[in-house]
């Protein structure tokens, strides 16, 4: 058990609460100065990077978990379900709505009942979800409102990454909160990559750009939810016996609740739609936006076009890479200068993508020769929609980086130097970024749901139009954003002492 408690440190003018020194049965850490140079270097920072390292695997299977539906609903008619187009929708966008509100108490519940116990409990729970999909998508007859409400399960993935964030976030010196968020962050969001590449192969329904064939005796989607649902009892008894909980971190619901009153708390809500909400949306429907606009289903069993399954994965794995080296950039050169280039890159590439949508012929369903044509233009379509993945892949490591930066300069300004009041301040934001991040985390992943339904807008008769409409609106939203990170964090006013006047 690591306890740490024969480190040398600096004393914490801040005891721990009663509640944290009763509990210091099992896997408690009651003594933890990750600002103190000499406690990390002699074995806080060993402990930090082996709790991340299996927040990271717990992490990664939440998202696979939770994007589940986003490539398995394309095969859905292949197994006998008639669904039309906006329910394929809707079914990959609940996942995304549940998974945002469920991140709010998931946040709370580390400092509730510890990282590592809730670790173990949040992973348990994505048995839920892969259980019933395997169970439901063997029976065609099942009506699609049942559908929806599996659906709604997998949301228990999406919360995984608040309760992770929040709990990695403690672990870690200010200095390095970038990088190991980012990294956390990257690992999870890599299960949405993962589980698009590998799940069409899992469940016969396609190979691997012919490395791997698929299986011949046609598809079996519950393959994928037995095979998840194995790695999530392996994930618990990982972070059971390898995880630790911190003493220090434990708060209570009103103190953490305190954050929603902070303006900083609300902006970078706003701020975190635009990029984490993208991800998480473009994510969900870009396999069956490649299915609806480059391919059609003849010949069987590839049909005619751009196959959806060989591509889906490339989004959500640049989106994923890109968010550490995010981090990275904002240690460095500052999160809000970061996250300003992530938005402007959005505006200019999904302008792009929307000038490669119009040169394509709506509805190629009917006519593989329409097909065809559109094919031509997936090359720029796919090299255009990769450049948003990464815009967005950086923009959420680097606004992550600024939610921690955030608080600690609000508790520098308020106290002052090398005194007792300093060191506690700095430790309650530390415990104040941390529930903000649960509730940007909520927020920002309500853009996963609001995207694969302005994709299908029902009120709008042609799909083609929808798509065209939704990536305008998307437009002038990171405009938007772009403004609001510019005059908050960025622009120096005369005489400036607050946010704007310091390196966030």
């Amino acid at each position: 058990m690591a306890t740490l408690t024969d480190t040398p440190v600096a004393p914490d003018p801040t005891p721990a609460p009663p509640a944290a020194r009763r509990r210091r049965t099992g896997r408690w850490i009651d003594d933890w100065h990750p600002e103190d140079p000499a406690f990390w270097e002699n074995g806080g920072k060993q402990v930090a990077r082996r709790n991340l390292l299996w927040s990271i695997f717990a992490e990664h299977l939440g998202f696979s978990v939770w994007l589940i539906w986003s490539v398995s609903s394309a095969f859905l008619l292949a197994q006998g379900f008639s669904f039309t187009a906006q329910q394929l929708f809707l079914l990959v966008a609940l996942p995304n709505l549940v998974g945002s509100l469920l991140r709010l108490p998931y946040t709370f519940a580390v400092p509730k009942f510890g990282g590592r116990n809730w670790t173990v409990v949040s992973a348990l729970l994505l048995l839920v979800p892969t259980l019933l999909f395997a169970f439901f998508v063997q029976r065609p007859e099942t009506p699609y409102w049942v559908f929806c409400l599996v659906a709604a399960t997998a949301g228990f993935g999406g919360g995984n990454f608040a309760s992770s964030m929040a709990n990695i976030n403690f672990f870690y010196p200010s200095s390095k909160k970038g990088a190991a968020l980012g990294l956390n962050a990257a690992g999870g969001n890599l299960g949405v990559s993962l589980i698009q590449l590998l799940l069409p192969v899992m469940v016969g329904g396609a190979g691997i750009f012919g490395l791997v064939k698929a299986r011949e005796s046609g598809i079996s989607l519950e393959v994928a939810a037995y095979v998840y649902a194995g790695l999530a009892v392996v994930a618990a008894f990982a972070a059971w016996r390898w995880m630790d909980n911190l003493g220090p971190a434990v708060s209570r619901p009103r103190e953490q609740l305190a954050v929603v009153r902070n303006r900083q708390t609300w902006v970078m809500s706003f701020l975190y739609i635009g990029t984490f909400g993208s991800f998480i949306g473009y994510s969900a429907a870009m396999p069956l936006l490649i299915k609806l606009n480059f391919w059609v289903p003849e010949p069987a069993p590839l049909g005619t076009g751009i196959f959806f399954a060989y591509y889906a994965f490339l989004g959500a794995g640049v989106g994923s890479v890109t968010r550490p080296f995010g981090g990275w950039l904002a240690d460095r050169l500052g999160g809000a200068r970061v996250t300003l280039g992530a938005f402007l890159g959005l505006v200019v590439f999904t302008l792009a993508v929307l000038w490669t949508l119009t040169r394509l012929t709506p509805n190629p369903t009917a006519d593989p020769a329409i097909a065809l044509e559109n094919q031509s233009w997936f090359g720029w379509f796919l090299a255009f929609f990769l450049c948003i993945f990464a815009c967005t892949g950086i923009g959420n490591g680097s606004t992550y980086k600024m939610i921690p930066a955030i608080f600690r300069v609000q508790a520098e300004h308020a106290t002052t130097p090398h005194t007792p009041e300093r060191t506690r301040a700095l430790h309650d934001a530390t415990k104040q970024a941390s529930a903000a991040i649960g509730v940007i985390g909520a927020v920002g992943a309500v853009g996963g749901f609001l995207i694969p339904l302005a994709f299908s807008a029902p009120w709008v008769a042609e799909p083609m139009e929808a798509t065209k409409g939704a990536f305008v609106v998307f437009t002038g939203f990171y405009v938007i954003c772009a403004v609001v990170t510019w005059g908050v964090y960025l622009r120096r006013r005369s005489g400036a002492t607050g946010l704007a006047a310091a390196r966030i």
